[in-house]
């Protein structure tokens, strides 16, 4: 029995050390991760990588070449090319960019001949020049413009001109405004010369290719700008100018602008085709440009001109 009861209390000697070692461990625990309370040092990722809003955008690069070129043609695009010369001018003193008027077909007619380096033109150049001319020089379409038939203020009453009372006036059918609603008052057409690209457009667009007013009353000057004046000077005026001649502050309350066909004319409707009385603006190269030219050009298409520049001098973007 000795023996027994010794084999016992070894047994329950060994199974106390063995309940103090576990008490003994759960007391002290080994340092593992921090206490929840105390979290961890996390590394940001936005401080390591900043966000779109936190870096400044980057204004856009423009190629400043330096050089003198001359551009001449459209006087409906010589607005939106002489803003776009000054922009370049200003972001790069050793440039030099003149821009004369004249009307798309001289122009043409002086890219094609290496007077100036850029022909301004409301037209291709094909319906101007022969083709083996023609076909020497590059299209860069920079932009999309409208047109607007607009009268002398005291053309009252008339606010919608349809095509065919369109065509009735400007082929000499009506020379009364009392024709078309308007008042008992002559009608006096202003128009441009054969080379204009405005009245090329009018043309084919409005008056479908019929043959204008020979006799009557009728005045013609060279230029957008010298039709606006006409117009505004003249009783019983009619013409067609650019929209940025129509909405230059001081000109706008001078003249009546007239809907085409019930629409307004708006840069929105020209762009949702709505509007008719449109086409694009080319400038045109002979052969690839280079230097100042191919700069200035690039410019043209950059988000300074095609974003601001552009709807400023109501103008549209480009179509295509």
């Amino acid at each position: 029995m000795l023996n027994g009861t010794r084999r016992l209390g070894a047994i329950a000697l060994a199974a106390a050390m063995l309940a103090a070692a576990c008490s003994s461990t759960a007391a002290t625990p080994t340092p593992t991760a921090p206490p929840t309370d105390t979290p961890a040092p996390v590394v940001s990722t936005a401080a390591a990588t900043p966000t779109a809003a936190a870096t400044p955008t980057a204004a856009p690069t423009v190629n400043c070449v330096t050089g003198s070129i001359t551009t001449a043609g459209s006087t409906a695009l010589q607005p939106l090319i002489q803003d776009a010369a000054t922009a370049y001018m200003g972001h790069c003193t050793g440039a030099t960019i003149t821009v004369n008027g004249g009307g798309s077909g001289t122009g043409l007619s002086q890219v094609a001949q290496g007077a100036v380096q850029i022909g301004e033109s409301d037209v291709l150049a094909n319906t101007k020049l022969a083709t083996p001319v023609a076909d020497t020089l590059v299209d860069h379409v920079v932009a999309r413009q409208g047109w607007i038939v607009v009268t002398n203020k005291d053309v009252t009453g008339v606010t919608n001109l349809t095509t065919q009372q369109n065509v009735d006036i400007w082929t000499g059918k009506d020379t009364n405004w009392s024709q078309v609603g308007g008042p008992n008052l002559p009608i006096v057409l202003v128009f441009r010369p054969q080379s204009s690209g405005t009245r090329a457009t009018f043309k084919k667009i409005v008056l479908g290719g019929a043959t204008e007013a020979t006799g009557g009353q009728t005045l013609t000057e060279d230029s957008n700008g010298a039709v606006t004046t006409a117009v505004t000077k003249t009783n019983g005026a009619v013409s067609v100018i650019g929209f940025s001649y129509y909405n230059d502050p001081a000109n706008k309350p001078l003249l009546n602008g007239l809907q085409l066909d019930g629409v307004d004319a708006t840069i929105a409707n020209v762009g949702g085709g709505t509007y008719k009385l449109a086409a694009d603006g080319n400038l045109y190269t002979l052969g690839k440009p280079s230097g100042l030219t191919a700069a200035f050009l690039d410019f043209m298409m950059g988000p300074e001109v095609q974003g601001t520049i552009i709807p400023k001098d109501s103008y549209g973007p480009i179509s295509h």
